[in-house]
């Protein structure tokens, strides 16, 4: 057993301390917000993770894992000291905002009484490890205590966290002290997975590269989807195909609207960031977040094209978090859609089964006048008398939905699937205007007539197979 301090309780440090608890280590959690670490005392979580609430209870019950706001009090005897705080875009030129991390980094260099491993759990640049380093040194009370900096970024995705850290791919430990950088294998020991040990520098770029090469895939597949609708391909059958090649696979092949969440934007901006600081011009790179940026307004550009004018719809949209199993609305495409709906005069009608209230106050946080907005209970709801339906979050509740009693609740029954979830075929059979995501764009858009809905017989010859997918 290992007595070990997590610095910060946000996404990150919540499910690595909890982990660790759960792996019988005593494990303490210190965040500054004191309002944060009452509610965690008390069961309340601060962000949405399937089983993370349920192991959370289990080891706070069993004296395992602790909350607290006091650094003397989390760093009393640990052993390992992981810095987990935000790293957020911070300089408006997609630069890391590392003040948390070195504030962290003072904090803990003022308490430390005995020698620790700080362990760099955060998404940070190239060089951070120094930076960690240089703080410690500067601020420490008392010049007779050593430490060790170590590497450890993490691979965590949102919605499968747990999963990803008991059994993780592969465990990345950079340290210039090798020592240290083996003495945190073994912490990660039971875990029975590969361990790459290397330098302080690599570790922290092996981060930024993975996450840059998988938005990399998703920004590829969504250009390839453009060309696929043009063209008449089904960019789903296309994937399926690319996929079976091993130096490719399936993963992160599915066309959408693109990424968004906590990691892969502000890992690619900071990535081109560090590139153009040293000179260099990350082209790929750039084009990724442009290809990113270009797909969520595909939307737009679909439902005008079969609507015309937007203003004084109704426009239904289905999830908002930025994907299923989450409620993190960081960079998630719905609000940038909703935002481009508004304010061409439309007015939306939302669900999402856990996000809405994260969702809300993003959408105040992005200046979207809630007015022109109303969060509805559940998927049907959304669907009354709207003359539109968007499908922006793949949550499973919507891949199961009665979409002829959908149909029959809409005021116009078009239907842009944003993440390819439906099949065309069954959905123009059902007598819904489709359009996804390059699956092949049929004959030219048809201009629905705004008002009633008896003009839509007339629209009947255009909803049969040959529109296409």
């Amino acid at each position: 057993m290992s007595v070990i301090c997590v610095i910060g309780t946000g996404y990150v440090g919540l499910v690595t301390g909890t982990c660790l608890a759960d792996m019988g280590n005593q494990v303490t959690c210190v965040d500054i917000v004191a309002e944060k670490i009452e509610k965690l005392k008390k069961g309340i979580l601060p962000i949405y993770e399937p089983g993370l609430e349920e192991m959370v209870h289990r080891n706070y019950q069993a004296g395992r894992l602790h909350f607290t706001t006091s650094y003397s009090e989390g760093l009393a005897a640990s052993d390992f000291i992981f810095i987990a705080v935000n790293t957020p875009t911070g300089n408006g030129q997609g630069g890391a905002d590392m003040r948390y991390v070195e504030s962290a980094a003072r904090s803990i260099a003022e308490e430390l009484d005995h020698y620790a491993i700080i362990i760099n759990k955060s998404t940070v640049p190239v060089g951070s490890g120094d930076v960690v380093s240089r703080v410690i040194h500067n601020n420490l009370k008392r010049s007779d205590i050593t430490f060790a900096v170590v590497s450890n970024p993490e691979f965590l995705r949102e919605g499968s966290a747990l999963l990803d850290f008991q059994q993780p791919d592969r465990i990345v430990l950079g340290s210039s002290d090798p020592e240290a950088a083996y003495t945190v294998a073994r912490l990660y020991m039971p875990l029975r997975a590969p361990i790459v040990t290397t330098d302080l520098y690599t570790a922290e770029m092996i981060k930024y590269a993975s996450n840059a090469f998988l938005a990399t895939k998703i920004s590829f597949i969504n250009e390839i989807a453009q060309i696929c609708e043009r063209l008449g391909a089904d960019v789903k059958e296309v994937a399926v195909g690319m996929g079976y090649d091993k130096r490719i696979g399936h993963a992160f092949l599915n066309a959408g609207l693109g990424y968004g969440g906590s990691c892969f934007p502000k890992d690619v901006r900071a990535l081109a960031h560090m590139a153009d600081e040293a000179g260099l011009h990350p082209q790929l790179l750039h084009a990724v977040m442009e290809i990113n940026h270009d797909q969520r307004r595909l939307v737009i550009s679909k439902l005008t094209s079969i609507l015309g004018s937007l203003r004084g719809t109704t426009i239904g949209v289905l999830g908002l978090a930025f994907k299923p199993n989450t409620d993190d609305m960081r960079e998630a495409p719905a609000v940038d859609i909703i935002r481009w709906i508004t304010s061409q005069g439309a007015h939306v009608r939302v669900y999402d089964p856990v996000a809405s209230e994260t969702g809300r106050e993003a959408l105040v946080r992005e200046g979207v006048r809630l007015d022109s907005v109303t969060f509805c209970e559940n998927a049907y709801s959304v669907a009354e008398q709207t003359d539109a339906l968007v499908i922006v979050t793949e949550w499973n509740e919507f891949k199961s939905l009665n979409m002829q009693h959908v149909r029959s609740l809409m005021h116009r029954p078009v239907l842009i699937d944003g993440r390819n979830i439906y099949d065309g075929s069954e959905m123009h059979r059902l007598g819904f205007i489709y359009r996804a995501m390059g699956r092949g764009t049929g004959p030219a858009p048809t201009i629905l007539p705004a008002g009633d809905s008896t003009a839509l017989p007339a629209l009947q010859p255009t909803l049969d197979l040959n529109i296409g997918d």
